[in-house]
């Protein structure tokens, strides 16, 4: 079945198709003019609205660059991270056989890679709580997974405690979906049913980040910004002669390049320049409380939204490896248990698990890497725990064919040598 028929409102129900595949998520009952838009009911009631007087959605909030950043970080992280389905046991098999595989590794769905489709996910589950996909089945294994706006869902609970979701196409026809045809990643949730938007969460941090930008904006634009005053001594006045002569020297002295250049005044003028307030110094001491307010509430380091701190150096490897822990691995709980719910039947999740690669995220320094593979390779005459082809596929080096046999220490070379001579 076409992708694009999935949306279609008026399209006639399609035959079946040999390979039995599915577009499981859709069901033919559709109702018309329903608006469930959530953001649209908060608008209607000024929920929306924070202490500041700023509107805050996701759409706005992406407007202030500390969101920006935490949630392209966030985002662009997860998906530029491999995910593999593997095979239960421990020798960490891939599972490459499956379709699963496929959609999640490589090609989730006929537009998009599997790092744009992790992206938007992501992306949607920070902004909004909340991340729907519609599941394409051969079968009872997914073969393709559909992104679904999720201000065009809402989720729903029923009595017998199953769950169903309400999809709303832009055609304005509505689908019932069963909990077993979506893909659900859910954020922070407190009801267990739908996760949290992070955006909500800090409308008040976001919306006065918001305002402080705009009257900064407002500043530029109609405020007055003279560097400071000229002023004649007392009962005199300036005569029209020097007043165009020093009107002319002031246009000499616009433009970056004559920036801090000095005027020549004309009859005992004085220059009483204008220096920066406390008013002013509160502003930007309030845009930049704002950047840490907000960094807090996505669990992003201060020093990850590019903002001049003193983490920098040695201690910043420190700090990316405390986002991996703290920032990222929720989310990579997160992920691997709902593709187990939902992208694997109770059979297969017996058989297979996924799992993110996060190792290259958590290496240290060069030094601190030499280090430890010195140690593993028992470089210190001690028992290696760690082969030499190991450390090749952690750093993303071909294998090689001479260094196929184990790497013995010297203290175990000495003592065979030994007793070959005995």
């Amino acid at each position: 079945m076409g992708f694009l028929n999935w949306f279609r409102r008026d399209a006639a129900p399609a035959a079946p198709e040999p390979t039995s595949v599915r577009v499981s998520a859709l069901n033919d009952s559709m109702l018309i003019g329903d608006l469930t838009d959530p953001y649209l009911a908060q608008f209607m009631r000024g929920g929306l609205a924070s202490a500041s007087g700023a509107i805050v959605t996701p759409q706005s909030a992406l407007k202030n660059t500390a969101v920006f950043r935490c949630v392209s970080l966030l985002s662009y992280a997860m998906a530029m991270l491999p995910v593999h389905l593997y095979h239960q046991g421990d020798a960490r098999e891939k599972a490459s056989d499956h379709p699963l595989f496929k959609v999640l590794h490589r090609k989730p769905n006929g537009w998009q890679t599997a790092f744009e489709f992790r992206q938007l996910m992501q992306a949607w589950a920070l902004l909004h709580g909340n991340a729907y996909a519609a599941k394409v089945t051969r079968g009872d294994q997914v073969i393709a997974l559909l992104p679904m706006d999720p201000e065009r869902v809402v989720v729903e609970q029923l009595d017998n405690l199953t769950v169903r979701y309400k999809f709303t196409a832009k055609n304005g026809g509505q689908r019932i979906m069963p909990a077993e045809d979506v893909f659900h990643l859910r954020g922070f949730t407190l009801d267990g049913l739908t996760g949290r938007s992070l955006v909500k969460q800090a409308a008040e941090a976001i919306g006065l980040a918001l305002q402080a930008d705009r009257a900064a904006g407002r500043l530029f634009q109609k405020g007055l910004m003279a560097g400071g005053a000229l002023q004649m001594p007392d009962n005199k006045k300036l005569s029209e002669e020097a007043f165009e002569r020093l009107k002319a020297s002031m246009s000499d002295h616009e433009g970056a390049e004559n920036s801090n250049a000095w005027m020549i005044l004309e009859e005992g003028l004085k220059a009483n320049p204008f220096a920066t307030t406390a008013k002013d110094s509160q502003h930007l001491e309030t845009r930049s409380h704002q950047v840490e307010e907000i960094s807090r509430v996505f669990g992003v380091p201060r020093p990850l939204l590019m903002i001049n701190d003193t983490s920098w150096g040695t201690g910043i490897d420190v700090l990316g490896q405390i986002f991996v822990r703290y920032g990222l691995s929720p989310w990579f709980e997160a992920w691997e248990q709902a593709i187990s719910r939902c992208l694997l039947s109770d059979r297969e999740q017996d058989l297979y698990y996924a799992k993110f690669n996060a190792a290259a995220l958590l290496r240290g320094s060069m030094k601190d890497q030499a280090e430890f593979f010195s140690r593993g390779l028992s470089v210190n005459n001690q028992q290696p725990w760690l082969h030499v082809e190991e450390v090749r596929d952690w750093m993303d080096l071909p294998l090689r064919d001479d260094l196929a046999q184990p790497v013995k220490s010297a203290a175990k070379e000495t003592t065979d040598d030994t007793a070959r001579s005995a």
